[in-house]
């Protein structure tokens, strides 16, 4: 982080009130020689108090984030605010335009690009501005994600289980005030380069999402990304009035490694069981057609675990490899109380 970055930000941090600018980068290419990228910022200041950054679009085929965040933008009210509330929508703008996962520009994924390169392509630039001009202003951080085209979840909130214990509770009061009707606290696959990681490893509060899926949205999942935003806002201190009711208790899950299933042959996927259902180790959740060979059943693909199916794969044809379905267990909430304010 001790380069400086190649972007800027028409933001004044002096200014009070809300402020509608952009995050800016040099970016040449053959339709405009002496273009920029412009990333849309808001930025909500009142008094003195708690930094908070609010972040969607961190993959471009997830779309609560970007929904929620700039509805709720326009909804606070700057009187009832004490500190700063940045909201970045749309992290990956380029990516969010085009529908995809990943950057359209350099084909890079955001959320594995927080590795402190200010001179790499254009997703690590902004990645490297947000770590260092926005990151390090802040006390918590919320980035807002979902299944996108090719998975689908039940929704949860999501916390990690971190080496500080203090950090870890801190994460689950935040993920339980955050109201969504799943609190997982999460064991990433891969989590080298992730905007969670660049937060966590300084010791900040972070929690994140998985709402929905499919490339669309519902509308119960963008209203449960603005509510919960706006409970993370209220729970972090900065902003002064009442939270959103839950629909339901929140019950606190967690998944380890070996509840991930991944396709061990291509074909198409006849699921056995619905999301959020329990099921038992060993079995069958899902059968795999090969229509080359109809006169062979198709292949079963049984739970690894026993716990509840929580994501899936989205679409009819899966290939060998591909992500299929994710399991996670209760836990009880062992926070003491539960919903204790962010200090």
């Amino acid at each position: 982080m001790n380069k400086k970055s190649k972007g800027r930000l028409t933001i004044d941090w002096e200014l009070t009130g809300r402020q509608f600018g952009s995050l800016n980068f040099p970016w040449s290419r053959n339709e405009s020689a002496w273009g920029s990228l412009q990333i849309p910022v808001i930025v909500i200041q009142n008094g003195e108090g708690p930094f908070v950054l609010l972040t969607g679009g961190n993959h471009g085929d997830e779309y609560e984030g970007p929904l929620a965040l700039s509805n709720l933008a326009r909804a606070i009210d700057v009187q009832r605010v004490t500190g700063t509330i940045c909201i970045v929508p749309a992290l990956n703008y380029p990516a969010l335009k085009a529908g995809t996962r990943l950057s359209p520009i350099d084909g890079l994924n955001m959320n594995r690009a927080f590795r402190g390169r200010a001179e790499g392509t254009i997703t690590e630039q902004i990645a490297h501005f947000v770590e260092a001009e926005l990151i390090s202003r802040a006390d918590a951080v919320l980035d807002i994600h979902a299944g996108g085209r090719t998975m689908f979840f039940q929704p949860f909130a999501v916390s990690h289980q971190l080496p500080d214990k203090a950090q870890t509770l801190r994460a689950r009061e935040a993920l339980i005030a955050f109201g969504a009707p799943i609190g997982l606290i999460l064991e990433e696959l891969d989590n080298e380069g992730m905007l969670d990681t660049a937060v966590e490893e300084k010791g900040k509060l972070f929690i994140s999402t998985e709402l929905g899926g499919g490339g669309s949205t519902t509308a119960a999942t963008v209203k449960l990304a603005q509510d919960g935003a706006h409970n993370f806002l209220v729970h972090t201190g900065v902003y002064d009035t009442a939270p959103k009711p839950a629909a339901s208790p929140v019950v606190i899950m967690q998944n380890e490694a070996d509840g991930y299933v991944s396709a061990q042959n291509s074909g198409f996927i006849e699921f056995t069981r619905e999301l959020g259902e329990a099921v038992e180790a060993g079995q069958v959740i899902a059968r795999i057609h090969d229509f080359e060979q109809l006169d062979k059943e198709p292949l079963a693909v049984t739970a690894p675990v026993t716990g509840t199916l929580l994501g899936r794969h989205f679409g009819g044809y899966i290939a060998k490899g591909d992500f299929l379905a994710m399991f996670a267990s209760p836990e009880a909430c062992h926070a003491t109380p539960c919903t204790q304010k962010f200090q």
